[in-house]
């Protein structure tokens, strides 16, 4: 027993020494070993939501794209455009081979004679996609009455993506927290998907649906097919803190990869902070480049 005892303390010393030259030597070694098999591959592209570095933009829109497609995301997603010459916006990206995966923009700008002039603008940068990135502002509390609010709003962005569909664009809705509120025995998120089109985009916030408390691993598959962009984004136990991944981000991302790579319908994987910064942009792709999906 002594020597089996011995044996097994040597061989652990030995392992250990071999561990700590590896780390030393590159200390991703051992997670980039396990990230393909725990993570999935790089088999979806990964974007970044500009509202992210909103401040870098404002000070240097055409510097700031440059360091997006430096530190190796693939495309971006607006919140707002830096130029009203969609030429220009246009030519920030080309220069900086970066695609444009989307746009948020307000449900005015997809209606009635703002309508067109979106759907040029979004040709123009090669976009197609128009999320809303919020629908809903008065509850009243009243059931019924709720209700038949979310459920008027799904018919306006089916009808919208109903239009836009010939221009080959498409529309949806990104989350917040406020969406997984009860309405009765529903939610607004679920009022508004089970009657909404299913051309339209469910947007998963994921950073915002751990927040919630909901799983969105349960979402992405009452609802397959439908997140074709998802927010890469921390649950957040405190403001406007934490990075994806670290210990207060408590959402499984395996399980999430897994799902938006096989029912999800998902087509990009877009980076976004609430009170971001292009530091936690990095960090983030990093920690994406470790796991595999980059």
């Amino acid at each position: 027993m002594k020597i089996e005892k011995s044996s097994r303390r040597n061989f652990l010393h030995s392992a250990l020494k071999t561990t700590a030259f590896a780390t030393a030597a590159s200390p991703f070694i051992l997670k980039d070993l396990f990230a393909a098999e725990d993570y999935g591959g790089k088999k979806i592209p990964v974007a970044l939501q500009l509202y992210t570095i909103g401040g870098d933009m404002r000070k240097d829109a055409a510097g700031s794209l440059a360091k997006v497609a430096k530190l190796g995301f693939k495309a971006v997603e607006f919140a707002g455009y830096p130029s009203e010459d969609a030429k220009e916006v246009r030519k920030m990206l080309d220069d900086n081979g970066l695609k444009c995966c989307g746009s948020h923009t307000g449900i005015n700008t997809l209606e009635g004679d703002n309508l067109a002039k979106s759907v040029e603008f979004a040709k123009r940068i090669g976009n197609t996609r128009l999320i809303a990135p919020s629908l809903f502002r008065n509850f009243s509390n009243d059931t019924e009455k709720d209700k038949k609010m979310v459920e008027e709003m799904a018919d306006r962005l089916s009808e919208i993506s109903d239009k836009l569909k010939p221009e080959g664009l498409r529309t949806g809705f990104h989350c917040h927290p406020g969406e997984f509120k009860k309405i009765g025995d529903s939610t607004v998120w679920d009022i508004f998907f089970t009657r909404a089109k299913k051309d339209v985009i469910m947007q998963c916030d994921l950073g915002h649906m751990g927040s919630a408390g909901v799983d969105p691993v349960v979402y992405l598959n009452r609802y397959p097919g439908r997140a074709s962009t998802v927010h890469v984004k921390p649950s957040a136990k405190k403001k406007n803190g934490g990075l994806v991944g670290d210990a207060d981000d408590t959402l499984n991302w395996p399980a999430i990869f897994k799902a938006c790579e096989t029912v999800g319908g998902t087509e990009w994987y877009i980076v976004e902070y609430d009170g971001g910064s292009m530091e936690k942009a990095e960090k983030t792709i990093e920690l994406l480049r470790q796991w595999g999906k980059v």
